[in-house]
């Protein structure tokens, strides 16, 4: 399985490897990530370094430039979907491929700011890319494998299907699972009733 690790070593050479440096770090990412989906690309860098409770110079220390904390959330988004790909894999077909597209959705609605602000011909988001699909694609061949899964149907088809529920905001999450379970429907086969 490919994973951001490969995807992205500059990236991850950013890591800190002290236990104290590496907890700021995480902070200023998960802070990084909550401003951004609340305030897109615009949120400002201090805001971010109040909310992980750091200062400011520990967020440049971390990250020189905000493309560099705008790679560093997508790589670390881009793991935590592809440990979801192998975690659901042990679940039966249809259960894992479902699964994994409702966090894909969640992921997609959360990350538009960053979308936004990376090239999507980086190479940073390129490689975050495939790594997804080496990740999560044999989610699907397994469900078409069972029959659960349309067989005419790629992954890229079923990404855009599921990701297309992303492009206008839901004030309910109720309505957004609804109309997720009817995209997730036109994905599965029934047997004849």
């Amino acid at each position: 399985m490919t994973n951001a690790d490969d995807a992205a070593p500059d990236v991850f050479a950013r890591r800190p490897q002290r236990a104290d440096a590496r907890r700021n770090y995480e902070k200023l990412l998960t802070a990084a990530r909550e401003a951004f989906a609340e305030a897109g690309v615009s949120a400002s860098l201090e805001d971010i370094a109040r909310r992980a409770g750091v200062g400011i110079g520990t967020l440049y220390r971390h990250f020189p430039t905000r493309r560099d904390l705008f790679e560093s959330v997508y790589v670390d988004e881009v793991e935590t979907l592809c440990r979801a790909a192998a975690e659901l894999a042990d679940l039966p077909p249809w259960e894992a491929l479902a699964g994994w597209l409702r966090r894909f959705v969640s992921y997609t609605a959360t990350k538009k700011a960053i979308a936004e602000a990376l090239n999507h011909e980086s190479d940073v988001f390129a490689s975050g890319w495939k790594a997804i699909l080496a990740a999560a694609e044999p989610l699907l061949r397994r469900a078409q494998d069972a029959g659960e899964a349309r067989p005419d149907a790629s992954f890229d088809d079923v990404l855009r299907l599921v990701g297309g529920v992303t492009m206008y905001p839901f004030a309910d999450p109720a309505q957004l699972e609804r109309v997720l379970t009817m995209a997730l429907d036109g994905i599965r086969v029934r047997p004849p009733a």
